[in-house]
């Protein structure tokens, strides 16, 4: 079953997949270059300060096999002097434990990249499951790795037996000679020692890092139906986005038509444009638009206009202006003061005739709308 899945997943991963497997934790990781740098680092340190290691070394052997009188008959003296050996050894272990952690630190991102992920060390109680763990024993990374790793092993046992072999004669003329020159030729041996290791598994990172991104992508590879399951619920998503926009505009469409029966006029075009005004002189520095629409929106615009007496002017030109140049709650421009002032004052000259206090005002005269406000009015680009 699990063969005839693996034969079925012949896509590659797509882009959600892989970042929520990095979200996971799942990401390359390639256990040689980890390996490889860890030594690396170890050997680099080794050699580094194996000078310094020596001297210290040679000040504590030396301090420890010097006693007096003086020292015995003070025992604190012996617990100060243990508290120095300990500081001293240390000094000889903490870096190479941080040359150590920062070496696995960056192999783990340039195998994978920089992860922070707390999923990965999450309890999976699923790992007990005896059943499901034999049968990840036969796995292809397992068996991959399983051969691998005895290949490293075999490898890394010749390489090793052949070194020990051939310096076994110095190691053992070491008894009989000075602790100084012990010590440093110690030092070189063990040096040759990690740098043929060090050889040998950075031949085995260079062949296992691609390995491993090669057996990812195969991992992370995505049948037919997934991708079609995918499609599903990315399209999904962006239905409810869909829907979630739409409802925002309608709550928005019906905001807006509650604010046009306390507009004082609504400027249309005549039935393509509808922008509705209101000025209150106490309060704004000039008239702010509280409802514009096209279409369907503009008649909706003017039927509630005409329902609550507001008003309703036909100026082509100052709509199609106003439409173009304001958003909602937003005063007019500068530019279209004077043609707004123009039709307020003759709506308030109108409201004043059918109040009986004043004649009927005539024709509405020539708004002074400026041509490039105007969408309509396109001005020719210069050649």
């Amino acid at each position: 079953m699990s063969d005839q899945g693996s034969q079925d997943k012949q896509l590659p991963a797509s882009e959600r997949k892989l970042r929520k497997a990095r979200e996971d934790g799942d990401v390359v990781r390639s256990r040689d270059l980890g390996h490889f740098l860890v030594i690396l680092a170890a050997t680099g340190v080794l050699m580094g300060l194996t000078p310094l290691w020596v001297e210290r070394l040679k000040a504590q052997v030396v301090s420890g096999l010097r006693f007096d009188a003086r020292t015995v008959a003070a025992p604190d003296m012996m617990v100060e002097r243990l508290s120095r050996w300990s500081v001293d050894a240390l000094w000889l272990v903490v870096p190479f434990g941080l040359a150590i952690a920062l070496a696995s630190l960056a192999a783990g991102v340039l195998a994978g990249g920089w992860v922070l992920s707390f999923k990965a060390v999450a309890p999976k109680f699923s790992k007990l499951n005896p059943i499901q763990g034999l049968g990840n024993l036969f796995a292809k990374k397992q068996l991959i790795d399983a051969l691998k790793g005895s290949a490293l092993a075999l490898i890394l046992g010749t390489v090793g037996a052949f070194l020990l072999y051939r310096s076994w004669p110095s190691m053992v003329d070491l008894l009989s000679r000075p602790l100084p020159a012990a010590f440093a030729d110690l030092g070189y041996t063990m040096g040759s020692v990690l740098g043929a290791m060090l050889l040998v598994i950075a031949l085995f990172a260079l062949i296992d890092w691609p390995l491993q991104k090669f057996l990812f992508a195969q991992r992370m590879r995505m049948s037919h139906q997934e991708a079609k399951d995918e499609l599903k619920q990315t399209e999904g998503n962006l239905e409810v986005k869909g829907r979630m926009k739409q409802k925002m505009r309608e709550m928005s469409r019906k905001r807006m038509l509650a604010a046009v029966p306390t507009a004082d006029l609504v400027v249309m075009n005549p039935t393509h444009y509808a922008v509705a005004l209101k000025y209150d002189e106490a309060r704004m520095g000039a008239p702010r638009v509280v409802a514009k629409g096209v279409d369907v929106l503009a008649l909706k615009i003017r039927d509630v206009a005409t329902e609550h007496k507001v008003p309703v002017l036909e100026a082509p030109p100052l709509a199609r202006a106003l439409y173009a140049h304001t958003e909602l709650d937003m005063e007019i421009p500068v530019a279209l003061y004077s043609a707004v002032a123009q039709v307020l004052a003759y709506v308030f000259q109108l409201r004043q005739a059918l109040s009986g206090q004043a004649p009927m005002p005539g024709t509405m005269p020539d708004l002074d709308v400026p041509r490039e406000m105007d969408p309509h009015h396109q001005t020719p680009q210069p050649v």
